[in-house]
C-alpha cells in the first residue's frame, strides 16, 4: 500500500494511513474492530485521525493566548466551529517500522490562527495480547509558548447494530453543552441520568456527541470503555493523560436505523478549551506532552 503501512502481530492486523497518521483499519481473525476507511480514501466523520493541536472544537475558531487575539479556519459546516486540529490533513513520514511498529511523525510549522511550531510523533504499537497501543507525542520547537491538546476519533464497532449492544462508560460527570456542541455550566454528575452507563447496560436509542470527564481508573491505571455485541467486545482504554472523553453515536453519518459505529474520542482536554483555557496544556519552548491510549478485542460484557 502506497499510502499506508500494515501491522501484524498474533491474530491482530491493523493499517496506519499516512495522511493524518490515521488508524485506518484493526482488525482481530478478520473480525473488523473499528469503522474504518480505505487508505488514501474518502474519510467520513474523522474516521481514526489525530486531532492536534486541539481536539473537538475552538468556538467561532477564536482564542486569546498570552493576550493576542487569534482566528482559525472554520471548518464546521453549519457549526460555525474550528474542528479537530490542524495535523488530520498532513502528510506523516514513517520514522520507525517494524512488523508490529510504526512511529511517524509530522511538522506543524504555523497555520493560520496557529503561529506556533510543534513535532508531533505518533508511536502505533500491535502486541499479540494486548492489541494495540498508541503514544502520541507533541514538542514545541518553536521560539514562544504554545498552546496544545492530543485526541484521537476512532470508532468502535461490534457485530450487532449499535441500538443492540451494551455499553460500559467509565464517566462520572458529563459536559453539557450548547446547540453548537459548545460547553455551558460545569460538568454534572451522570448518576440518575440517561447517560450514566457506569454499569453497562444497552445503548437502545441512546444517541451522543457528549464529553466525559471524572474517569474511573482501573487497577492498571487506565480507564476502560467497552462496546460489546452478541459474541465481540472491543475495548478503548486511556491513561490519565486524557482526562476527557467524547462519546459520538454518529447519527448525522448513518442512517437512524442502521446505526453501527461508536466513536469513542480519548482527549486530554474538553471541547473550547483553547477558548477556555481548562485543561488545556500551555508548552513552552522545548517542552513537550503526550497521549497514550489503546484498542483491543475483549470478551462480551452483558447487562
Amino acid at each position: 500500500m502506497d499510502h499506508a503501512i500494515e501491522l501484524e502481530a498474533g491474530d491482530y492486523r491493523a493499517v496506519i494511513d499516512l495522511r493524518g497518521a490515521a488508524l485506518c483499519r484493526f482488525t482481530w481473525h478478520d473480525e473488523e474492530l473499528i469503522w474504518g476507511h480505505s487508505p488514501g480514501g474518502e474519510i467520513r466523520g474523522f474516521q481514526g485521525q489525530l486531532l492536534l493541536p486541539w481536539p473537538n472544537r475552538v468556538g467561532g475558531g477564536r482564542y486569546v493566548f498570552d493576550g493576542t487575539e487569534h482566528q482559525l479556519e472554520i471548518t464546521e459546516p453549519g457549526g460555525g466551529s474550528a474542528l479537530h486540529g490542524l495535523v488530520h490533513s498532513l502528510l506523516w513520514r514513517p520514522t520507525t517500522t517494524a512488523p508490529d511498529q510504526a512511529v511517524l511523525g509530522c511538522t506543524l510549522d504555523g497555520a493560520p490562527g496557529y503561529p506556533f511550531r510543534l513535532e508531533v510523533t505518533a508511536d502505533y504499537r500491535l502486541d499479540p495480547a494486548a492489541g494495540l497501543t498508541t503514544t502520541v507525542t507533541a514538542r514545541n520547537t518553536g521560539t514562544s509558548s504554545a498552546p496544545c491538546g492530543i485526541g484521537a476519533h476512532p470508532y468502535l464497532k461490534v457485530d450487532t447494530p449499535l441500538d443492540d449492544a451494551t455499553l460500559h462508560l467509565p464517566a462520572q460527570l458529563r459536559q453539557p453543552a450548547d446547540e453548537h456542541l459548545l460547553p455551558v455550566d460545569s460538568p454534572e454528575p451522570v448518576a440518575g441520568t440517561a447517560h450514566d452507563f457506569r454499569t453497562p447496560r444497552p445503548v437502545r436509542t441512546a444517541t451522543f456527541d457528549t464529553a466525559f470527564t471524572d474517569l474511573r481508573y482501573g487497577p492498571d491505571d487506565r480507564a476502560w470503555t467497552v462496546l460489546s455485541g452478541a459474541e465481540t467486545a472491543v475495548g478503548l482504554w486511556n491513561d490519565r493523560s486524557c482526562g476527557w472523553l467524547q462519546i459520538y453515536s454518529a447519527d448525522r453519518l448513518v442512517s437512524p436505523d442502521h446505526r453501527a459505529p461508536l466513536a469513542v474520542e480519548p482527549m486530554t482536554c474538553p471541547p473550547n478549551a483553547f477558548a477556555t483555557g481548562d485543561a488545556l496544556r500551555v508548552l513552552s519552548p522545548g517542552a513537550g506532552m503526550r497521549a497514550r491510549f489503546g484498542i483491543r478485542r475483549l470478551p462480551p460484557v452483558t447487562a
